[in-house]
Protein backbone atom coordinates (compact mmCIF):
# COMPACT_ATOMS: atom_id res chain seq x y z
CA UNK A 1 0.00 0.00 0.00
CA UNK A 2 1.52 3.45 -0.93
CA UNK A 3 1.96 5.81 1.46
CA UNK A 4 -0.84 8.67 1.70
CA UNK A 5 0.56 11.55 0.01
CA UNK A 6 1.34 14.57 2.56
CA UNK A 7 0.27 17.70 0.80
CA UNK A 8 2.03 21.31 0.89
CA UNK A 9 0.23 24.52 0.50
CA UNK A 10 0.71 28.18 -1.18
CA UNK A 11 -1.02 31.27 -2.05
CA UNK A 12 0.42 35.16 -3.39
CA UNK A 13 0.96 37.79 -1.19
CA UNK A 14 -2.48 38.98 -2.85
CA UNK A 15 -4.35 36.84 -1.08
CA UNK A 16 -4.45 39.18 2.00
CA UNK A 17 -6.13 41.70 0.21
CA UNK A 18 -6.42 45.23 1.22
CA UNK A 19 -10.08 45.45 0.65
CA UNK A 20 -9.86 47.21 -2.86
CA UNK A 21 -13.85 47.54 -3.97
CA UNK A 22 -14.71 48.65 -7.78
CA UNK A 23 -17.66 49.80 -6.48
CA UNK A 24 -17.28 51.75 -3.24
CA UNK A 25 -14.54 52.61 -0.73
CA UNK A 26 -12.24 50.01 0.56
CA UNK A 27 -13.01 48.42 3.74
CA UNK A 28 -10.10 47.09 5.01
CA UNK A 29 -6.48 49.20 5.83
CA UNK A 30 -3.70 47.99 3.82
CA UNK A 31 -0.97 45.22 5.50
CA UNK A 32 2.42 45.95 4.82
CA UNK A 33 3.72 43.55 1.30
CA UNK A 34 6.72 42.52 3.30
CA UNK A 35 5.56 41.77 6.70
CA UNK A 36 3.40 38.74 4.60
CA UNK A 37 5.70 36.71 4.78
CA UNK A 38 5.97 36.29 8.18
CA UNK A 39 1.88 34.87 8.12
CA UNK A 40 2.34 32.42 5.72
CA UNK A 41 4.33 29.01 8.34
CA UNK A 42 1.93 30.03 11.02
CA UNK A 43 -1.08 29.75 8.45
CA UNK A 44 0.30 25.75 7.69
CA UNK A 45 1.53 27.52 4.13
CA UNK A 46 4.93 26.96 2.48
CA UNK A 47 4.88 28.24 -0.72
CA UNK A 48 4.45 31.74 -2.39
CA UNK A 49 3.34 32.07 -5.47
CA UNK A 50 4.67 35.53 -7.07
CA UNK A 51 4.16 38.01 -9.80
CA UNK A 52 6.98 39.64 -11.19
CA UNK A 53 6.71 42.69 -9.18
CA UNK A 54 5.56 40.98 -5.35
CA UNK A 55 9.27 40.35 -5.99
CA UNK A 56 10.73 44.02 -7.49
CA UNK A 57 7.94 46.63 -6.81
CA UNK A 58 8.07 48.90 -9.58
CA UNK A 59 10.29 46.82 -11.72
CA UNK A 60 9.83 48.71 -15.05
CA UNK A 61 11.46 51.49 -13.46
CA UNK A 62 14.37 49.86 -11.84
CA UNK A 63 17.75 49.23 -13.25
CA UNK A 64 19.40 45.73 -13.88
CA UNK A 65 21.98 46.36 -10.50
CA UNK A 66 18.72 47.13 -8.30
CA UNK A 67 16.23 44.18 -9.38
CA UNK A 68 19.29 41.69 -8.94
CA UNK A 69 19.59 43.05 -5.47
CA UNK A 70 16.08 43.20 -4.23
CA UNK A 71 15.50 39.71 -5.62
CA UNK A 72 18.65 38.84 -3.64
CA UNK A 73 16.48 40.45 -0.71
CA UNK A 74 13.29 38.45 -1.22
CA UNK A 75 15.48 35.24 -1.59
CA UNK A 76 16.66 35.98 1.66
CA UNK A 77 13.77 36.57 3.38
CA UNK A 78 12.37 33.02 2.12
CA UNK A 79 15.00 31.34 3.44
CA UNK A 80 14.77 32.75 6.40
CA UNK A 81 10.97 32.20 6.63
CA UNK A 82 11.50 28.75 5.59
CA UNK A 83 9.26 29.31 1.96
CA UNK A 84 9.74 28.05 -0.78
CA UNK A 85 8.96 30.53 -4.09
CA UNK A 86 6.42 28.46 -6.12
CA UNK A 87 6.55 30.54 -9.31
CA UNK A 88 7.25 34.09 -10.83
CA UNK A 89 4.22 35.49 -13.64
CA UNK A 90 5.29 38.46 -15.16
CA UNK A 91 2.14 41.05 -14.68
CA UNK A 92 1.35 42.34 -17.96
CA UNK A 93 -1.96 43.94 -17.83
CA UNK A 94 -1.09 46.92 -15.84
CA UNK A 95 1.45 48.69 -18.72
CA UNK A 96 0.17 50.89 -20.77
CA UNK A 97 2.17 48.87 -23.57
CA UNK A 98 -0.38 45.90 -22.53
CA UNK A 99 -3.94 47.29 -23.03
CA UNK A 100 -4.15 45.24 -26.19
CA UNK A 101 -2.82 42.75 -25.03
CA UNK A 102 1.09 41.62 -24.77
CA UNK A 103 2.39 38.62 -26.73
CA UNK A 104 -0.90 39.27 -28.85
CA UNK A 105 -0.81 43.11 -29.40
CA UNK A 106 -1.06 44.06 -32.86
CA UNK A 107 1.88 46.82 -32.05
CA UNK A 108 5.25 45.32 -32.41
CA UNK A 109 6.62 47.55 -30.02
CA UNK A 110 4.11 46.62 -27.48
CA UNK A 111 5.25 43.42 -27.83
CA UNK A 112 8.47 44.05 -27.65
CA UNK A 113 7.62 45.52 -24.36
CA UNK A 114 6.18 41.83 -22.91
CA UNK A 115 8.98 39.66 -23.89
CA UNK A 116 11.75 42.46 -22.01
CA UNK A 117 8.90 41.98 -19.00
CA UNK A 118 9.42 38.47 -19.33
CA UNK A 119 13.04 38.23 -19.63
CA UNK A 120 13.11 40.15 -16.48
CA UNK A 121 11.06 37.83 -14.65
CA UNK A 122 12.66 34.59 -15.63
CA UNK A 123 15.92 36.30 -14.37
CA UNK A 124 13.97 37.24 -11.01
CA UNK A 125 12.49 33.76 -10.87
CA UNK A 126 15.69 32.10 -10.62
CA UNK A 127 17.49 34.68 -8.57
CA UNK A 128 15.24 33.46 -5.75
CA UNK A 129 15.46 30.01 -6.87
CA UNK A 130 12.21 29.31 -8.62
CA UNK A 131 11.86 27.29 -11.60
CA UNK A 132 8.37 27.81 -13.04
CA UNK A 133 7.47 30.81 -14.69
CA UNK A 134 3.27 31.03 -14.65
CA UNK A 135 1.21 32.75 -17.66
CA UNK A 136 -1.78 34.29 -17.02
CA UNK A 137 -2.98 35.26 -20.62
CA UNK A 138 -4.54 38.23 -19.00
CA UNK A 139 -5.36 40.91 -22.10
CA UNK A 140 -4.92 38.30 -24.72
CA UNK A 141 -7.81 38.03 -26.40
CA UNK A 142 -10.34 40.70 -27.81
CA UNK A 143 -13.78 42.77 -27.18
CA UNK A 144 -14.07 42.52 -30.86
CA UNK A 145 -13.34 39.36 -32.74
CA UNK A 146 -12.22 41.52 -35.53
CA UNK A 147 -9.64 43.55 -33.75
CA UNK A 148 -6.79 40.44 -34.06
CA UNK A 149 -6.02 37.65 -36.77
CA UNK A 150 -6.39 34.47 -34.24
CA UNK A 151 -4.60 32.49 -36.34
CA UNK A 152 -1.66 34.83 -35.96
CA UNK A 153 -2.48 35.36 -31.93
CA UNK A 154 -2.07 31.95 -31.36
CA UNK A 155 1.38 31.70 -33.53
CA UNK A 156 2.67 34.36 -31.64
CA UNK A 157 1.75 32.62 -28.18
CA UNK A 158 3.44 30.03 -29.68
CA UNK A 159 7.14 31.79 -30.09
CA UNK A 160 6.62 33.19 -26.46
CA UNK A 161 6.32 29.94 -25.31
CA UNK A 162 9.32 28.77 -27.08
CA UNK A 163 11.11 32.11 -26.38
CA UNK A 164 11.32 31.08 -22.67
CA UNK A 165 11.89 27.75 -23.39
CA UNK A 166 14.91 28.64 -25.58
CA UNK A 167 15.96 32.14 -22.99
CA UNK A 168 16.35 29.20 -20.24
CA UNK A 169 16.51 25.76 -20.52
CA UNK A 170 15.41 24.81 -17.10
CA UNK A 171 12.87 26.35 -16.56
CA UNK A 172 8.87 24.95 -17.08
CA UNK A 173 6.68 27.12 -18.40
CA UNK A 174 2.96 26.91 -16.60
CA UNK A 175 0.38 28.48 -18.71
CA UNK A 176 -3.07 29.40 -16.51
CA UNK A 177 -6.42 29.42 -18.91
CA UNK A 178 -9.52 31.61 -18.16
CA UNK A 179 -12.16 32.15 -20.60
CA UNK A 180 -12.68 36.14 -19.92
CA UNK A 181 -12.13 39.25 -17.85
CA UNK A 182 -10.88 41.71 -18.26
CA UNK A 183 -11.14 40.67 -21.99
CA UNK A 184 -14.76 39.20 -23.70
CA UNK A 185 -13.12 36.07 -25.30
CA UNK A 186 -9.78 35.14 -23.90
CA UNK A 187 -7.37 33.31 -26.22
CA UNK A 188 -6.30 29.74 -24.58
CA UNK A 189 -10.00 29.87 -22.73
CA UNK A 190 -9.30 25.93 -21.38
CA UNK A 191 -6.98 23.38 -20.35
CA UNK A 192 -7.63 21.69 -23.59
CA UNK A 193 -5.97 25.26 -25.32
CA UNK A 194 -3.28 25.14 -22.95
CA UNK A 195 -2.25 21.23 -23.41
CA UNK A 196 -2.49 21.40 -27.30
CA UNK A 197 0.24 25.01 -26.84
CA UNK A 198 2.16 22.53 -24.76
CA UNK A 199 2.80 19.72 -27.10
CA UNK A 200 3.40 22.29 -29.90
CA UNK A 201 5.88 23.70 -28.22
CA UNK A 202 9.51 23.22 -28.64
CA UNK A 203 9.87 21.04 -25.40
CA UNK A 204 6.69 19.52 -24.37
CA UNK A 205 8.32 18.52 -21.05
CA UNK A 206 8.62 21.62 -20.17
CA UNK A 207 5.41 23.33 -20.56
CA UNK A 208 2.49 22.23 -18.19
CA UNK A 209 -0.83 24.30 -16.82
CA UNK A 210 -2.40 25.65 -13.83
CA UNK A 211 -6.15 25.36 -13.56
CA UNK A 212 -7.88 27.47 -11.18
CA UNK A 213 -11.06 26.72 -10.35
CA UNK A 214 -12.98 29.57 -11.06
CA UNK A 215 -11.94 29.92 -13.89
CA UNK A 216 -13.03 26.25 -15.08
CA UNK A 217 -16.54 27.40 -13.61
CA UNK A 218 -16.35 30.68 -15.74
CA UNK A 219 -15.77 28.56 -19.20
CA UNK A 220 -18.78 26.47 -17.97
CA UNK A 221 -16.56 23.50 -17.66
CA UNK A 222 -16.21 21.15 -14.09
CA UNK A 223 -12.91 21.37 -12.76
CA UNK A 224 -12.21 18.16 -11.56
CA UNK A 225 -12.61 16.85 -15.70
CA UNK A 226 -10.25 19.80 -16.29
CA UNK A 227 -7.65 18.80 -13.88
CA UNK A 228 -8.29 15.04 -14.93
CA UNK A 229 -7.61 16.14 -18.32
CA UNK A 230 -4.48 17.71 -17.39
CA UNK A 231 -3.08 14.92 -14.62
CA UNK A 232 -3.69 12.19 -18.05
CA UNK A 233 -1.22 13.76 -20.15
CA UNK A 234 0.83 14.81 -17.30
CA UNK A 235 0.54 18.48 -16.97
CA UNK A 236 -0.75 19.63 -14.02
CA UNK A 237 1.93 22.05 -12.81
CA UNK A 238 0.05 23.59 -10.01
CA UNK A 239 -3.63 24.37 -9.37
CA UNK A 240 -5.67 27.25 -7.77
CA UNK A 241 -8.48 26.47 -5.49
CA UNK A 242 -11.11 28.66 -4.79
CA UNK A 243 -15.22 28.87 -6.16
CA UNK A 244 -17.32 30.28 -7.92
CA UNK A 245 -20.54 31.50 -7.73
CA UNK A 246 -22.28 31.97 -11.11
CA UNK A 247 -20.61 32.94 -14.87
CA UNK A 248 -19.54 36.10 -13.74
CA UNK A 249 -16.29 38.00 -12.77
CA UNK A 250 -13.80 35.85 -10.64
CA UNK A 251 -14.74 35.83 -7.66
CA UNK A 252 -12.34 33.63 -5.72
CA UNK A 253 -14.60 32.37 -3.05
CA UNK A 254 -13.44 29.93 -0.09
CA UNK A 255 -12.59 26.24 -1.45
CA UNK A 256 -15.74 24.56 -1.23
CA UNK A 257 -18.28 27.67 -0.38
CA UNK A 258 -20.41 27.36 -3.13
CA UNK A 259 -20.64 23.86 -4.12
CA UNK A 260 -19.05 21.37 -1.52
CA UNK A 261 -19.61 18.07 -3.65
CA UNK A 262 -17.70 20.29 -6.81
CA UNK A 263 -15.11 20.91 -4.33
CA UNK A 264 -14.75 16.93 -3.10
CA UNK A 265 -14.71 15.57 -6.57
CA UNK A 266 -11.35 18.00 -7.41
CA UNK A 267 -9.70 16.43 -4.03
CA UNK A 268 -10.51 13.37 -5.56
CA UNK A 269 -9.33 13.68 -8.71
CA UNK A 270 -5.97 15.62 -7.29
CA UNK A 271 -5.41 12.70 -4.72
CA UNK A 272 -6.40 9.54 -7.45
CA UNK A 273 -4.26 11.17 -9.83
CA UNK A 274 -0.74 11.09 -7.46
CA UNK A 275 -0.77 15.03 -7.40
CA UNK A 276 1.52 16.18 -4.92
CA UNK A 277 4.08 13.30 -4.70
CA UNK A 278 6.49 15.10 -6.15
CA UNK A 279 6.13 17.79 -4.49
CA UNK A 280 3.31 19.82 -5.93
CA UNK A 281 1.43 22.85 -4.02
CA UNK A 282 -1.94 22.53 -3.52
CA UNK A 283 -2.26 26.42 -4.31
CA UNK A 284 -4.94 28.34 -3.22
CA UNK A 285 -6.38 31.32 -4.92
CA UNK A 286 -8.74 32.87 -2.69
CA UNK A 287 -9.85 36.21 -1.44
CA UNK A 288 -11.32 37.78 1.69
CA UNK A 289 -15.02 38.64 1.54
CA UNK A 290 -15.15 42.28 0.63
CA UNK A 291 -17.28 43.47 3.61
CA UNK A 292 -15.14 41.41 6.11
CA UNK A 293 -13.75 43.83 9.04
CA UNK A 294 -9.71 43.71 10.18
CA UNK A 295 -6.30 43.68 9.04
CA UNK A 296 -4.77 41.48 8.20
CA UNK A 297 -7.89 39.32 7.17
CA UNK A 298 -6.30 35.38 6.66
CA UNK A 299 -9.57 33.41 7.93
CA UNK A 300 -10.21 32.82 4.36
CA UNK A 301 -6.93 31.02 3.79
CA UNK A 302 -7.25 28.79 6.74
CA UNK A 303 -10.34 27.76 5.73
CA UNK A 304 -9.87 26.91 2.49
CA UNK A 305 -6.75 25.41 3.42
CA UNK A 306 -8.12 23.23 6.45
CA UNK A 307 -11.50 22.10 3.78
CA UNK A 308 -9.20 20.83 1.29
CA UNK A 309 -7.89 18.45 4.42
CA UNK A 310 -11.05 17.62 5.63
CA UNK A 311 -11.89 16.74 1.63
CA UNK A 312 -8.49 14.62 1.76
CA UNK A 313 -9.77 12.71 4.84
CA UNK A 314 -13.40 11.89 2.93
CA UNK A 315 -11.82 10.62 -0.20
CA UNK A 316 -9.83 8.55 1.69
CA UNK A 317 -12.35 6.84 3.74
CA UNK A 318 -14.52 6.56 0.26
CA UNK A 319 -15.93 3.42 -0.11
CA UNK A 320 -14.08 2.32 -3.41
CA UNK A 321 -15.14 -1.21 -3.43
CA UNK A 322 -18.91 0.25 -2.83
CA UNK A 323 -18.93 2.72 -5.80
CA UNK A 324 -17.15 -0.15 -8.26
CA UNK A 325 -20.09 -2.27 -7.33
CA UNK A 326 -22.12 0.83 -8.77
CA UNK A 327 -20.56 1.63 -11.79
CA UNK A 328 -20.57 -2.24 -12.48
CA UNK A 329 -25.00 -2.20 -11.58
CA UNK A 330 -25.35 0.69 -13.57
CA UNK A 331 -26.83 1.76 -10.47
CA UNK A 332 -25.70 5.32 -10.19
CA UNK A 333 -28.62 6.63 -7.77
CA UNK A 334 -27.09 4.21 -5.38
CA UNK A 335 -23.68 5.92 -6.12
CA UNK A 336 -25.18 9.69 -5.51
CA UNK A 337 -27.04 8.45 -2.31
CA UNK A 338 -23.68 7.04 -0.74
CA UNK A 339 -21.79 9.95 -2.13
CA UNK A 340 -24.41 12.54 -0.58
CA UNK A 341 -24.52 10.60 2.83
CA UNK A 342 -20.66 10.39 3.09
CA UNK A 343 -20.22 14.06 2.48
CA UNK A 344 -22.74 14.92 5.28
CA UNK A 345 -21.53 12.04 7.15
CA UNK A 346 -24.34 10.35 7.99
CA UNK A 347 -24.51 6.64 7.81
CA UNK A 348 -26.09 4.85 4.37
CA UNK A 349 -27.34 1.66 3.21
Amino acid sequence: MSTPTVYRFSFGPWNISEGADPFGPDVRAPYPHDRKFALYRQLGFEGVQFHDDDVVPELDAQTAPQIAARSAEVARVLRDEGLTPEFVAPRLWFANQTVDGAYTANRAEDRAYAWERTRKCIDIARAIGCRAIVLWLAREGTYAREAKDARLAYQRLLETVNQILGYDREVEVWIEPKPNEPTDQAYVPTTGHAVALAYASADPRRVKTVIESAHALLANLDPSDEMAFALAHDKLGSVHLNDQNGLKYDQDKNFGAANLRAAFNQVRVLEEGGYGRRGEFVGLDVKAMRTQAGSPVTDHLRTSRELFLHLVDKVRSYDRTRVEQCRAARDYEALERYTLKHLLGVGSR
